[in-house]
């Protein structure tokens, strides 16, 4: 074999070691981060449910200006009862309730509310008010605190503004 040939041979060789040193390597790496540890599995496992994530509430604290101020009712638990801040309106076609949006209702998106609730929304500047009911989440705009329906909006002449100060009230 020449010289050149031999150098040939043992630098392919090397290339090759070094390639298969470098495949043992990764898959190790990969197999122990795949591997967790019997009891850490049964601990998280154990520690949540189904049920307590979909009953947790829909938090976006940062969106809020100004908390919702809270009155306590009698058996202790609060209740949000007024917010101030921006409205917007909206048009979707599926709303995070599930139901099929309409704009002809006189719906809104609030971040934290339960579907279903219904808010008097009244424009501070004009006096002018609707009642409208919570079937979606949002605004996703920071300093918003409710969405309303292209209806809604016009109820409360916000259409040619687009957006206007509103004072949110929860009606029993």
């Amino acid at each position: 074999m020449s010289r050149i040939a031999r150098t040939e041979t043992a630098r392919i060789s090397f290339t090759t070691s070094c390639r298969l040193l470098l495949a043992v390597v990764v898959a190790a790496s990969l197999a122990a981060c795949a591997q967790a540890p019997v009891g850490r599995q049964k601990a998280d496992l154990a520690g949540t449910s189904r049920q307590a994530a979909v009953e947790r509430p829909h938090r976006v604290a940062a969106l809020h200006p100004r908390p919702i101020s809270r009155a306590r009712a009698g058996n202790g638990e609060a209740k949000q009862t007024t917010a101030h801040g921006v409205a917007s309106f909206y048009s979707d076609t599926v709303t995070a309730s599930g139901e099929k949006f309409d704009k002809n209702e006189l719906t809104a998106a609030h971040p934290t509310l339960p579907f279903g609730t219904k808010l008097r929304v009244t424009d501070t500047s004009s006096g002018r008010f609707v009642t409208v009911r919570v079937n979606d989440r949002g605004p996703f705009v920071r300093g918003r605190v409710v969405d309303v329906s292209p209806s809604a909006a016009e109820a409360l002449g916000m259409v040619d503004k687009g957006i206007t100060t509103v004072r949110l009230e929860v009606v029993q």
